[in-house]
Order: structure tokens, then C-alpha cells, then sequence
């Protein structure tokens, strides 16, 4: 029987990586201050990320770190001290993009697993072939193949893993590729300073059209280069099917909620916890794009998401839990956004108490005084709970009349 494929989930900082592996992830991927193409995401300095390596292997975990600059001469003398220090830690791969980085990695650190980064547009074959045969273990697909295309890989290269992104930003550029960024605000996308300028409103006007606009422009303006956000929650059976070893979410810059939100949810999916229409609502509690299944199934125009920048989800983010209660106590919790006795909350868990909602009726500051409006930013409170809350859940507020 086949093995079901690894959840690996997005690390931007410490608390993203204890959320991710509490809510489900079997494995993150994260970045050093250097050579990471997130270079505006907390990451992680030496020590902490030897910390997270020791904190994930503690759970019987796995932790992958970029290295998948554009990296030009200068780079290289760093970055053979780093590979050395990543296989010191005990790092369970690096990832790469550039062939030189990879000769450099295999020379430095020769035990160190050796993945290859979506940034290097593998979108055949033949590449794919090429890569395994250069040492990698692992080649993360681009996003612009469709599951047919997949399985002609698995079937051409049966001794190499295949990583596939299945939820979160989608680039307008072809992998990732793109110099907008440069252009428009000295930042080089290429080497981990992306200022996601297509995410930008634009004026866009046809040369000898007498300054007609595009009538994909509303009173605000208009999103042309704005991708909508992926979305394979219904199809993690075909991409099983096709031969992909690990499912990949995007969004080292997104925060601890959404990675909690959509790594449980598509943990709940791999165990057969949730269906698929289950996991389509849950995955509209965070706030995301207008999803789209991209080129999973072929060509797709409909990837572009001209009408806003992003659309706020279906729950409100409302506190995290500290220390968990049985059925009936008062768990401790910090506020993250205003909430008053009387609003419903819906627990955000990967225990059995996932999806159960309940009345703030009671709260007490830590003064042991009676409080009905939490309203002081990360105010930590006792909540009385009819339900049974951890340490690492979340509370959300259900909009009223839901």
C-alpha cells in the first residue's frame, strides 16, 4: 500500500514552526538570514534554527532549509560554511536552485540530503532525470505542470521523491521568475527581497485606444498581475495517485493563524478526518485570493484575480490558547483581536475539539477580576470553556448570526 505523502508546511519564524508541527505537519521548510528567497520573513539565526531542527526531531519531525538564491560568485565562499553548519545541526535537506550550489553543497556537506527548489523550473522529464543523476533526492515540481504531467515524471524517475505545491500564493511569473520587483522598488525577487509588486494596484491603458482603460478596472483600480491563491484540497487523490511524495504549503510569510488553519485542514483530508467540501469551507476561515486549481489539469486562464488584493475569511482570529482545560475550566489564552462576552467562538484544534463552538459567558483577567470586553492587545485572560482546550489551540469568533 502505497505511503501517504508527507504534509510539509511553511516556517517563517519559531512560532510558525511549533504551529505547523502542532496542528499536523510532518515536515517544514524555513530559511537562514541568508540565501533564502524570503529574506522579509523573520527566519531563523544559527542558533534557533539548530533549536528547530532539535525541537522537530523531538517529534519525529523533519526540517528542510532553503538555500535557493540566484547566487552569483560572491555568494559562494558563505555558502560552503553554511552547508557545513546545516549538516552539523542535523538539517534533513537543503534546498537549491542553482547547479553550482548544488556541486558546492555535495562537497561540503556529502551526507547533507540534497532537494531541488521550484525556482528551478523543472517542467519535464528529462530535467527531472538530470537533477537525480546530479545527487538530489528530492525535485520540487513546478507549479505549471498538470497531474498527467506528474505521473510521466514518477514513471520516468521511480527513485526520486516528488514535492508539489498544493496551497497558497501563486507567482504571475513562470516559477517564480521575475524582475518587477527590481524594477519597480530595487529589490531583487531573485535573492529573497520579492516586495510582491504584483499584488500592486495598476492603471492599465492600450496605446491608440485614446486612454481607454481595461474594463477589468473598477473605482480602485486594477489587479493584472495579481495571481489568485492555489487551491488542491479536492484533489490530493489524484496527485497521490500521480506519484507525488510530499505536499507542499505555501506562506513562510503568512501568519501562525493561516499556517494553524490550512495545515490542519489538510491534515484532517490525508487522515480521512474531513471531506472535501468539509475542508473547502474550513479553508475559507483564513483569509486568502479567490483559489485556483492552476495547471493541475491543463491549461487554465482563469488564474488571474483582477477584482482585490486578498479576501477576508469567514472567522476572525481571537486568541490563543496558553494552558489547556478539561470540559468545563478556565483556560488561559491571549487575545489577539477584540472579543466581548457573548460572542461565539469556534476552537481551531487537532484534538476532537476541533469545530466545537461555545458562548463567552465568563472571563477573568489576571487579577482574578470579572472582565466582559477584551480589548487590551494580547491581554491574557481566563476563559471558561464547556469543551476541552490545549495548549497550542486557537479561538476564533463565528460572525453573528452564522
Amino acid at each position: 500500500m502505497k505511503k501517504t505523502p508527507e504534509l510539509l508546511a511553511p516556517a517563517g519564524n519559531y512560532e510558525k514552526l511549533k504551529t505547523a508541527l502542532y496542528f499536523g505537519a510532518d515536515a517544514v521548510y524555513l530559511g537562514g538570514k541568508s540565501f533564502s528567497l524570503r529574506s522579509f520573513s523573520d527566519n531563523f539565526g544559527k542558533d534557533e534554527m539548530k533549536k528547530a531542527v532539535e525541537y522537530a526531531h523531538a517529534r519525529g519531525k523533519k526540517v528542510y532549509v532553503t538555500a535557493n538564491i540566484f547566487a552569483k560568485n560572491a555568494d559562494f565562499a558563505a555558502l560552503a560554511d553554511y552547508f557545513s553548519y546545516l549538516r552539523e545541526i542535523g538539517a534533513d535537506a537543503a534546498l537549491v536552485t542553482d547547479a553550482g550550489v548544488l556541486a558546492l553543497a555535495k562537497k561540503a556537506a556529502p551526507d547533507l540530503a540534497l532537494h531541488i527548489s521550484t525556482q528551478a523550473n523543472t517542467t519535464n522529464k528529462y530535467a527531472a532525470k538530470f537533477w537525480r543523476e546530479q545527487g538530489a533526492e528530492r525535485v520540487v515540481l513546478a507549479r505549471e505542470l498538470s497531474v498527467a504531467e506528474v505521473r510521466e515524471i514518477r514513471d520516468f524517475c521511480p527513485d526520486l521523491e516528488l514535492e508539489a505545491f498544493v496551497h497558497g500564493a501563486m507567482c504571475i511569473s513562470y516559477s517564480g521568475r521575475c524582475l518587477l520587483s527590481n524594477y519597480l522598488a530595487g529589490r531583487d525577487s531573485n535573492r529573497g527581497e520579492c516586495v510582491q509588486a504584483c499584488r500592486w494596484k495598476y492603471r492599465l491603458r492600450a496605446e491608440g485606444r485614446e486612454g481607454e482603460i481595461f474594463a477589468e478596472e473598477d473605482g480602485r483600480g486594477t489587479y493584472i498581475f495579481n495571481s489568485k491563491d492555489l487551491n488542491l484540497s479536492a484533489h490530493l487523490a489524484e496527485l497521490t495517485a500521480a506519484g507525488v511524495d510530499s505536499f507542499k504549503i505555501e506562506g513562510r510569510m503568512k501568519s501562525a493563524y493561516y499556517v494553524a488553519t490550512v495545515v490542519n485542514a489538510y491534515r484532517r483530508l490525508l487522515d480521512g478526518k474531513m471531506t472535501a467540501e468539509e475542508a473547502a469551507r474550513e479553508l475559507d476561515t483564513a483569509a486568502h485570493r479567490d483559489y485556483t486549481e492552476a495547471y493541475a489539469f491543463g491549461g487554465n486562464e482563469k488564474t488571474v484575480n483582477y477584482t482585490d488584493s486578498q479576501t477576508a475569511g469567514t472567522r476572525v482570529y481571537t486568541a490563543n490558547v496558553l494552558e489547556g482545560a478539561q470540559a468545563g475550566g478556565a483556560a488561559l489564552i491571549e487575545m489577539r483581536n477584540r472579543f466581548r462576552l457573548g460572542d461565539e467562538l469556534e476552537i481551531l484544534s487537532p484534538s476532537g475539539s476541533f469545530g466545537k463552538r461555545f458562548i463567552a459567558e465568563e472571563m477573568r483577567g489576571e487579577d482574578g477580576e470579572s472582565v466582559a470586553d477584551a480589548k487590551l492587545v494580547q491581554q491574557k485572560l481566563r476563559i471558561f470553556c464547556p469543551h476541552e482546550l490545549c495548549a497550542g489551540d486557537i479561538l476564533r469568533r463565528v460572525p453573528k448570526g452564522e
